[in-house]
């Protein structure tokens, strides 16, 4: 049996298991001279110290001890870089004019498609290893850049290869996310290609258990609301959980139809609708916000005060990629939710945790510090979790545990 015991730590946790929503959002639970006690992987004690326990402690002296982040949507795994597009928009050039010609999600389709396999297992633990310093106990990630059967299956195995690692560091939720963009040997043919994901994808990917959760770019130029409420009927009917990227670069209606599948989580809404707000509010969906992004491409933010003060669920992800924002940096997503789309740092956290789990269907087992989840936690170099923001960009993370290991420590 193996145990590990925390006691004067600061604790800070949203509490449930499911997403908070609105208001909730803001309330954290605080126990200011804590104990959280851990055996064999899960939380077994969560409260004020205990006296007289007969188990080595760790001391943390006042620090703020909060649920691991969930990072909960990235595209982990990827071949290639793209610096030259990222140059491309700083003189100007627009996301959609880029892949006009022949630029981002193309480009990197065609990396990942020369990759080994061994390269994308390096590459994504190296990213995993630098997740696990600032937080992050799971990730999301999703396929979508290898866009034929081969290369879709390809990305899958790796994460499923990490995830097989009894000392692995980060959990990888797993997501299909094969209507990303069309492939160029589908030109033209956008509806076929969905075709040929409920065919013959679809089934493939759930026989050798590959994914949890199916996804679909639904933008103009790339796939429409009733190409993706086709194909997300379709997957939902196989069991999957559902996803969409939603109300990006325009708005197509995609929050609204979230809502009316009842999807996990519609990602980015840097253009929802008030309409499309208001169906969220009233709905299971997580409006996931990636700061990260709209910073990188210079667009404006997504409304994240309007959607927490409608009743939104709201969570927060990096949607770390090779293209539009290649950056991980849980400090800055934090800095730039409470700068710049004004959300309290308490609904920031629950953002990035609790919510974070519902939007990848994990709430029942991660997101908070409760008994009976898992042990996994992130102690704050402070006493104060106004840290993480306040620290801007700068990692105020001093130790990370995973199921119960201490997994990263910094020595800061």
């Amino acid at each position: 049996m193996s145990t590990l015991r925390i006691i004067h730590a600061n604790i800070l946790t949203p509490k449930g298991r499911k997403a908070l929503h609105g208001k909730a959002m803001n309330e954290l639970h605080h126990i200011p001279d804590g104990e959280i006690t851990i055996v064999d992987g899960t939380i077994d004690y969560v409260g004020h110290v205990r006296e007289n326990i007969d188990i080595t402690a760790i001391d943390a002296q006042g620090r703020v001890v909060l649920p691991g982040f969930v990072d909960s949507h990235t595209h982990l795994v990827f071949g290639g870089f793209r610096p030259e597009e990222f140059m491309w928009r700083m003189r100007g050039d627009s996301y959609m004019s880029i892949m006009e010609r022949g630029g981002g999600i193309v480009n990197t389709m065609k990396s990942t498609r020369e990759a080994s396999t061994e390269q994308l297992v390096e590459k994504t633990r190296h990213f995993i290893d630098i997740m696990s310093r600032m937080g992050v106990t799971t990730v999301e990630a999703k396929s979508g850049y290898g866009l034929d059967r081969e290369a879709e299956l390809k990305q899958l195995r790796v994460m499923a290869e990490i995830n097989d690692d009894p000392e692995r560091k980060v959990d990888i939720a797993t997501t299909y996310l094969g209507a990303h963009a069309l492939p160029p040997e589908y030109d033209g043919r956008h509806d076929e290609y969905i075709d040929f994901i409920i065919r013959e994808m679809l089934p493939e990917v759930k026989k050798q258990n590959l994914a949890e959760n199916c996804d679909i770019f639904c933008e103009r130029g790339v796939f429409t609301v009733e190409q993706s409420r086709r194909l997300l009927k379709a997957a939902a009917d196989m069991g999957y959980g559902i996803k969409i990227h939603a109300d990006e670069i325009v708005t197509t209606g995609g929050a609204e139809l979230s809502a009316e599948l009842n999807a996990l989580s519609a990602d980015h809404l840097l253009h929802a609708s008030d309409e499309g707000i208001k169906a969220m509010a009233h709905s299971d969906v997580v409006a996931t916000l990636l700061p990260l992004t709209a910073f990188t491409l210079r667009e404006p933010y997504a409304h994240g005060r309007e959607m927490i003060d409608s009743g939104c669920a709201v969570a927060l992800a990096t949607d770390l990629n090779p293209g539009s924002c290649c950056s991980g940096s849980i400090p800055l997503t934090f800095a730039l939710a409470c700068i710049y789309m004004n959300l309290s740092v308490e609904e920031a956290i629950t953002a990035l945790t609790l919510n974070g789990a519902a939007a990848i269907g994990r709430a029942e087992y991660i997101g908070s510090l409760e008994p009976g989840k898992l042990g996994d936690l992130v102690m704050l170099d402070s006493d104060t979790h106004y840290t993480l923001p306040y620290y801007t960009g700068m990692n105020s993370v001093i130790m990370t545990v995973k199921r119960g290991r201490i997994v990263s420590y910094n020595n800061n």
